[in-house]
This record gives structure tokens, C-alpha cells and sequence, in this order.
């Protein structure tokens, strides 16, 4: 019994110094934000003030503006091009969402097992993930020009004079940037599921081959059910990170042809900054705010639950092994 002791006392320290490591890497993390938010609180109450107050440029200062109510909240409501915005932007995230990931579990599947050249063919499917948006934008304007080399080639390829308008056709003008977002950011994607890939357990990967299972069979059966909470994460990530782009669109097309690429970011700042309605902007963007956090409050549920199988999935197979 007395030799017991020792041991509990040890156990008891092991825990205590694990949880204050805990707390320390949690505040670790912490700290920055906080002192971000602290940092940016000044702004976000400025802005509060401009969405229930009527204010431009235009008027000689902003503490003597006129207090209107959510009247502004309800003007950014009803306004068709508000909403059309959001669709635009529903639309793009989702799609360039949809291609990141099946292109990134394409070059994920090819790439998780090494290989002579590994590591030459891992850093080229990066680069276009480290490429600055804007410069991404200048670029494809000129590749994509009318008369441009994109064009060009695939007249080569078809044997016939293709004068595809890419940019000035409002039909297929945000597709064009979708195309150029899966491009920017399936590398994203690639890294997040090259990771959860590589840390499959092997075991059942060669019980699997042992009892005659093909490839095909291992994924559906075997890999893709244990990457479902990697699939969710990425997805996630990129649709919340979609729903912000702003520099590509903005530097190839400023929202147009028309309104073809007014996604929420583009309408944001064009009410601000080319028509100077602050005050709308403000309410507008805690409008978009609250849906965003409804959006996040339903991913971060989605992810506790993958979390919650994934972990009795864990501990089923602990007990009966």
C-alpha cells in the first residue's frame, strides 16, 4: 500500500503539468486574437455607429450625423442587388469549392506515397497556392484576351479560329474566375488531404489487401470513410475562404462585365468606395456578418459531429482490439 503512493503522487503531477500545458498552448493561441480584437474593437463600434446614423463624405463631419434606426439595415434588405450579390457569391464559392477538392483528392491520391521525383512534382503543385491574386489577375487578362494565347492554342488544338470571349461575356464571366480560383487555390486542398491520407492507419489498408480488395474498394471502403472529417475540414475552409475572394475579381473584371461578377466583397466596396454610401456599407457588412456566423455556427456543428464518430469509431476498434 505505502508503495502505491509514490506512484499516485506521480500520476497526479503528470496530469497537473499536461492540463497547464494545455491552458498555456490554448493562451498561447489566444493571446493573439485577443490582442487583435482589442486592436480592431475601435473600428467595429465606428462601424456600429455609421450602420444607425446616415453619413457620407459628402456631410462636413461624422459625429453630426442623422440617427436613422435600422433603417439602413432594412434599405440593404431590399435591395436586389444585395441579394444578387450573395447568389453570385453562394454560387462561385460553391463551385470553386467543388473543384478545388476534386482536383486536390485527384493529386492527394497520386501523391501520398513516395516516389523518385516526390518532391520536385510536390512544390509545383503548390506555386500557384503562393502566386500574389493580383498577380494572378493581370496574368490571366492577358493569356485571356480575345485574341490572347489561350485562344490561341486551343484554335491549334480544334483546327479552327477560336475568339472566345472570356471576360466580356456575362454569362460566362464568372465561371471564367471560378476556373481561375480552383487553379489559385486546389493546392490548398491537396496539402489538407495528402495529410489526412498519410495518416490512415495501415493496418487496415493491409488487412484489406491480404483478404483480395482492389484499390477502388480500399478507397470507398476503407479511406474515404476515415477522411470524412479531413474532406469536411477542407471544404469548410475553402468555401468560407471562397465566399471572401476579392482581389482576382476585382483586378481581371471590377465586378463586370454588368454586374456578371458582383459577389458580396465586390458590392461592398463598390457602395463604399466609388458611391461613398458609408453608412449603407456599414449596415450591409453586419448584415453579411450575421450570416456568415450562422454559416460558421453550422460548419463548426458539422465538424463535431465527424469529430464525435470519428472518435467512437476510435474507441470501438481500441476495445475490440
Amino acid at each position: 500500500m505505502a508503495q502505491s503512493i509514490p506512484g499516485q503522487a506521480s500520476d497526479l503531477q503528470k496530469i497537473s503539468s499536461r492540463s497547464s500545458g494545455i491552458r498555456l498552448f490554448k493562451w498561447t493561441l489566444l493571446s493573439p486574437l485577443v490582442c487583435l480584437a482589442l486592436f480592431l474593437l475601435p473600428v467595429f463600434i465606428l462601424q456600429l455607429y455609421f450602420a444607425f446614423h446616415s453619413w457620407t463624405i459628402y456631410l462636413s463631419s461624422w459625429s453630426a450625423a442623422e440617427y436613422v434606426g435600422i433603417e439602413l439595415f432594412q434599405e440593404a434588405l431590399q435591395d436586389k442587388r444585395f441579394f444578387w450579390a450573395v447568389a453570385r457569391s453562394l454560387l462561385f464559392a460553391s463551385l470553386s469549392t467543388i473543384g478545388c477538392f476534386v482536383f486536390g483528392l485527384i493529386l492527394a491520391l497520386l501523391m501520398y506515397r513516395p516516389f523518385r521525383g516526390h518532391g520536385f512534382f510536390y512544390i509545383v503543385f503548390i506555386l500557384p497556392m503562393l502566386t500574389v491574386p493580383i498577380v494572378i489577375a493581370y496574368t490571366c487578362d492577358m493569356l485571356l484576351y480575345r485574341a490572347g494565347p489561350i485562344n490561341g492554342f486551343l484554335s491549334t488544338i480544334f483546327g479552327t479560329e477560336m475568339r472566345f470571349t472570356w471576360l466580356s461575356n456575362p454569362d460566362f464571366a464568372i465561371f471564367t474566375v471560378v476556373m481561375l480560383e480552383i487553379w489559385n487555390w486546389t493546392p490548398f486542398t491537396f496539402i489538407i488531404l495528402i495529410a489526412g491520407l498519410s495518416s490512415i492507419p495501415k493496418e487496415p489498408l493491409e488487412a484489406a489487401r491480404i483478404l483480395g480488395a482492389n484499390r477502388l474498394k480500399i478507397f470507398m471502403e476503407i479511406q474515404l470513410p476515415l477522411l470524412r472529417p479531413v474532406i469536411f475540414l477542407a471544404l469548410i475552409l475553402r468555401f468560407l475562404e471562397a465566399m471572401a475572394e476579392f482581389p482576382k475579381t476585382w483586378g481581371l473584371l471590377q465586378g463586370g462585365p454588368g454586374s456578371a461578377t458582383e459577389t458580396i466583397p465586390i458590392y461592398l466596396y463598390l457602395i463604399t468606395w466609388q458611391f461613398f454610401d458609408i453608412s449603407k456599407a456599414a449596415a450591409t457588412s453586419y448584415v453579411v456578418m450575421i450570416i456568415m456566423i450562422f454559416v460558421i455556427l453550422f460548419a463548426i456543428r458539422i465538424l463535431r459531429k465527424e469529430k464525435q464518430s470519428m472518435d467512437t469509431l476510435y474507441s470501438v476498434h481500441s476495445s475490440g482490439s
